[in-house]
């Protein structure tokens, strides 16, 4: 089981210089402890389920970017990439730009953007909710082929490319994985049975239960598409601090690990610091021996 850091929260400490430092030791630490993925959200006004809107709110890949200059061995994405912030020929471009820099260690993570206050205050448009889904499979599928041989244009509904050149390609080979964010079951994990490498659920109060009843629905989407379903990693986001309670969080994670879950996120929930140390020193020794 490998455990990743989803970094959300730049408001601890308060003053805005020590916001870089911060980051970069929390990384750090968090490398040298063993945690495997390295996350940050895509949004610009702070959650408003979080903590208010006008808390600090960093860019997403610029953040990466930083990340990556501090850092060797981990995995770096966004969870997830909101489809309506980015044209896909850029976005590809940056992920591309991301893995290069990083010798290689760039994930997509992708979903249906839905903050629509962000998105109204800053000017981005707002679509229906079918639309966003018809973006996300046409930028799946730029990304895809950027990343492959044909730079040729791509014809889509919403969007029109008369070249995908992408020098240079990704390090990662084939290209950097696809991890396609959210348990919608009609829509967001049939993308998943088409075109990603990886699902990203929520765990949720009900346990893995829940989780479970999202990867049935998967495997079915699997079966009609003619997906392997163990060609797909699991991944959740924890639903409580693993440092509350460490044998109830590492129960749950044995639970994830029985429906064939290979990583789990966590938050910090404190200092970011601390909390990385912490991981090393209580939970990821533990963490070991489940798989």
């Amino acid at each position: 089981m490998k455990l990743g850091l989803h970094y959300w929260n730049y408001s601890t400490p308060a003053d805005p210089a020590a916001i870089a430092p911060t980051l970069a030791e929390a990384a750090t630490t968090a490398e040298q402890a063993g945690v495997a993925s390295f996350t940050v959200m895509d949004h610009f006004f702070q959650m408003e389920a979080m903590a208010p809107a006008e808390e600090p709110m960093l860019e997403a890949y610029t953040t990466l970017g930083y990340v990556a200059a501090k850092t060797q061995r981990m995995t770096l994405g966004v969870l997830v990439t909101g489809v309506m912030y980015r044209y896909p020929g850029l976005l590809a471009k940056t992920v591309t730009t991301l893995d290069v820099l990083s010798g290689g260690r760039a994930r997509l993570g992708i979903g249906a953007s839905w903050y629509e206050r962000e998105q109204r205050g800053l000017g981005v448009p707002v679509v229906p909710v079918a639309e966003r889904f018809e973006r996300l499979e046409e930028t799946l599928r730029i990304c895809l082929q950027m990343w492959g041989d044909d730079n040729g244009p791509f014809d889509g509904r919403h969007y029109q490319l008369t070249e995908t050149i992408n020098s240079p390609q990704p390090l990662s080979r084939p290209r950097p994985p696809i991890m396609i964010g959210g348990s919608g079951e009609k829509k967001t994990l049939l993308l998943v049975a088409r075109y990603a490498d990886a699902c990203n659920l929520f765990g949720t109060s009900a346990g893995a239960e829940e989780v479970a009843r999202k990867l049935d629905v998967l495997r079915g989407h699997c079966d009609a598409e003619g997906r392997d379903y163990d060609t797909i990693e699991k991944t959740v986001v924890a639903s409580r601090s693993p440092l509350d309670d460490v044998d109830a969080f590492l129960a749950e994670v044995s639970d994830y690990a029985a429906l064939g879950v290979t990583e789990v996120q966590v938050t910090p929930d404190r200092h970011p610091v601390e909390f990385a140390q912490r991981l090393g020193d209580e939970v990821l020794p533990r963490l070991a021996d489940i798989g």
